[in-house]
């Protein structure tokens, strides 16, 4: 019972005190990410990293990627200057789990920050084969974007997913992420890890996807989805992004299904601080 008792209160300081799983927590708590996983092995028609602008806040991009010895030394010379960054993250710039630094990473930071909450964000393609891991390094809340539940949706949305070497493309390759999402999310769930997912929202592609994607979150026990509207860039540069409206409706939709985040502001992978409010520049 005792056990049961520390369980709970684990699982309700990943929620409180994480600023991107509660609305409450983003204006008190901080969170950094460590920009050590610069490999990807999918490539999404809405993604590029090839450029960073220093004002420019989206995901994928970081001024530099930096090895997991630097990542110790940054998080011991943040937390002590800010003493509300409770939580360390791997978010890219590329795909974490395709990453041996971001294993390597996390192990260090449970070693020498246990009191940092650890979490990672994820396409999902390597989850089902890295979760134990993940489980064992503490990771206690994980993000994986999912943008579709429909092999032919997904297949106008990436244009190769490299699963161990092999090129997959299509619906073939959507099929092969989309299973291992799901699967994946859910060994998750039993680990008692806190999962939100990330859900694009691309007019015209996946647009009738993103109710079905809350759903099946929901029946999988995913704690929360985050609608992000599309940053239109690399092939879909010319797509229209959702206008705000659109995006609260979507938000209002899916939230009769699942919790909505919306006070998301698309972090960079070398965020720091608290959201919106970013501190990595007096480093």
């Amino acid at each position: 019972m005792k056990f049961d008792s520390e369980l709970l209160a684990s699982q309700i300081r990943k929620i409180n005190e994480h600023p991107c799983f509660s609305e409450k927590a983003c204006h008190i708590f901080g969170r950094m990410h460590l920009p050590v996983a610069p490999k990807c092995n999918i490539q999404c028609n809405y993604c590029i990293r090839d450029f960073d602008c220093v004002d420019e806040s989206r995901p994928g991009v970081c001024s530099r990627v930096i090895t997991p010895e630097e990542a110790v030394s940054y998080v011991e010379r943040v937390i002590k200057k800010f003493q509300y960054i409770k939580v360390a993250a791997i978010a890219g710039p590329g795909e974490p789990l395709d990453n041996d630094e971001t294993f390597e990473t996390l192990g260090l930071v449970k070693e020498k920050f246990p009191h940092l909450m650890k979490c990672l964000s994820t396409n999902g393609l390597l989850l089902p084969e890295k979760v134990d891991i993940l489980n064992e390094l503490d990771v206690g809340n994980l993000t994986v974007t999912v943008n579709a539940v429909d092999p032919k949706i997904g297949a106008k949305i990436y244009s190769f997913v490299d699963y161990h070497g092999n090129i997959l493309k299509g619906e073939e390759g959507a099929r092969v992420l989309m299973e291992s999402q799901l699967e994946g999310i859910r060994k998750a769930v039993e680990y008692k890890i806190i999962v939100k997912v990330n859900t694009v929202y691309m007019p015209g592609i996946n647009d009738k996807q993103i109710v079905k994607v809350a759903k099946r979150m929901k029946e999988l026990g995913v704690y929360m989805q985050n609608i992000i509207p599309l940053i239109p860039q690399y092939k879909f540069a010319g797509l229209k992004p959702p206008t705000r409206e659109e995006l609260r409706r979507k938000q209002g939709e899916c939230g009769e299904v699942l919790k909505q985040m919306v006070h998301c502001r698309r972090c960079r992978a070398d965020a720091v601080g608290r959201l919106g409010h970013d501190v990595k520049c007096q480093f």
